[in-house]
């Protein structure tokens, strides 16, 4: 792991060449071949850094960390609450965000300026929800000398964020369509709606700061939901679509993925499906082995499905994977080439974001109206993205009338009148919808709400802090001590007096 300041310098001295593609079909082209830098190409890199995903075993790491699945292999320290560090390591591609600007024809400005703000306060925004205080007024300023940047405090960044992505769509608000973008054909007024969402998105991020008379969280929440342009179906999402063509495999497909057997998906996920009468659980896992072969189960059978606790000893996890007495992920996401695509903002989390800022009192409006319709568009999401085979819903197949009919009937489905349980009805449903979707999304509702109630076993944990309780941050990297100490010893001692523990709250939970 390399720290920002470190990369950045290293591109300056060694003038790296940047490799891009036009289209996802070529993101392996040959690193050793120089490529003529344009506004496109770079356009091209910093969209699929945001959206791509990695393979092997990273891929699942996430769903540990949220306590959706479990891992059959080996304790993992995700899974037993023990998280360790954050990396700086990935913010060098923003060095890019500027020179696409400066590379871009007059008449294309504002749409890369709009491109380039966005992916700066999308990247900078979770880099702070890892750790708390982060550079970013000079995050970026190590090619011009300064390589000891000093830290913004994650009050500043948040409101940085906010202003560059209110920035950006402006700013696509008065450009025309681009070039270089792999994902939406460089629509400006798509791009416009989907900055709009992740406005509201780090607006309900920061709920517990809602009274904060300089960041106007409510009333901000509300200017954008009645002025501005938003997501209007799942066809506006933002996200990178896979398919059976080299190179554009699903990552977690088993065909370059030697991890999938390992998969178990969690108690907490199996049992609020079951509970919810949930047809997501036909299509997210595959009935058990042990409950198909031995006790005869169809795969149809709610009571073919076994959750595994992701907080017992690992020792009961092996015995549970080797009696074949769990479900392992569903067929569609390790056998179907395309998997589905991975979102990074959506339509149905935006509806189930402006319902919570309804339930909160933000905004006019219906709370249950857009509850419906966030469960509506992440279920026709699962159906719409998976072949009609059995193999893959085991003839449980979500449909119009299944929604509408059944799954919103449900007692524990159907939108309560008291406002405490609508917020939980709320976030559950966030937490399913982000099931193999917005990598640790779900562990920073978690964090920000308490809910769902995720198990911590203290005789299994990890956690080198607080074996009580699943880790609020990371630790902030070890090159940071090493190249910018002054500055993180700073931070430190504003946020936490000094510590850099895993169960210290950072200002956006206080």
């Amino acid at each position: 792991m390399k720290t920002l300041y470190r990369y950045i310098l290293l591109i300056v001295v060694t003038s790296v060449f940047l490799q891009s593609c036009k289209k996802f079909e070529n993101i392996n082209t040959n690193p050793n071949s120089p490529t003529k830098t344009t506004a496109s190409l770079l356009a091209t890199n910093l969209i699929l850094n945001i959206t791509r995903a990695g393979g092997d075993k990273g891929f699942i790491l996430s769903a540990l960390t949220n306590k959706q699945m479990a891992w059959g292999e080996l304790p993992q320290g995700e899974q037993y609450n023990n998280f360790g560090s954050a990396s700086f390591g990935g913010l060098p591609v923003l060095t890019n965000v500027q020179k696409m600007i400066d590379a871009a024809a007059e008449t294309d400005k504002n749409a890369y300026t709009g491109l380039g703000l966005f992916i700066k306060a999308y990247k900078l925004y979770y880099l702070s929800l890892s750790v708390g205080d982060i550079p970013y007024a000079e995050a970026l300023s190590a090619e011009t000398g300064n390589v000891t940047p000093k830290y913004d405090t994650q009050k500043q960044v948040m409101q940085q964020v906010l202003k560059d992505l209110e920035n950006s769509a402006a700013a696509f608000a008065a450009g025309k369509n681009f070039s270089g973008d792999p994902l939406l054909n460089g629509n400006v007024d798509t791009w416009r709606r989907i900055v709009n969402s992740f406005r509201l998105k780090v607006l309900i991020s920061l709920s517990k700061k809602e009274s904060d008379g300089d960041l106007k969280i409510k009333e901000n929440f509300a200017k954008i939901l009645q002025a501005e342009p938003l997501l209007r179906s799942n066809s506006d999402n933002l996200q990178l679509v896979y398919s059976d063509k080299a190179n554009q495999l699903y990552p977690f497909n088993n065909s370059i993925n030697k991890f999938t057997s390992y998969s178990m998906v969690s108690s907490v996920m199996i049992d609020t499906m079951k509970k919810y009468g949930d047809y997501r659980l036909f299509y997210f896992a595959a009935p058990a082995v042990y409950k198909t072969q031995t006790e005869g189960k169809l795969s149809s059978d709610w009571d073919a499905y076994m959750g595994t606790d992701p907080s017992i000893e690992f020792t009961a996890v092996v015995a549970l994977f080797n009696a074949k007495k769990y479900s392992q992920l569903n067929l569609r996401y390790t056998a179907y080439a395309p998997g589905e695509p991975l979102v990074r903002i959506g339509y149905a989390e935006q509806n189930l974001i402006i319902a919570e800022a309804i339930v909160r009192g933000w905004a006019a409006g219906s709370a249950k109206t857009y509850y419906e319709e966030g469960i509506r568009a992440s279920m026709n999401f699962v159906n719409n993205t998976t072949p009609d085979d059995t193999r893959y819903h085991s003839g449980r197949k979500i449909t119009a009338t299944y929604i509408t009919d059944t799954y919103l009937q449900n007692v524990n489905v159907s939108f309560a009148a008291e406002q405490t349980r609508q917020l939980k009805q709320i976030w559950m449903q966030k937490y399913l919808l982000y099931f193999m979707q917005y990598p640790y999304d779900a562990y920073y509702d978690y964090r920000r709400t308490g809910y769902p109630n995720l198990p911590v076993n203290p005789a299994t944990s990890t956690n080198p802090f607080d074996k009580t309780r699943i880790p609020v941050r990371y630790t902030y990297p070890s090159e940071e001590y090493n190249y910018n100490l002054e500055n993180l010893k700073a931070a430190l001692d504003r946020q936490y007096k000094g510590n850099d523990r895993t169960d210290d709250l950072m200002w956006i939970l206080q």
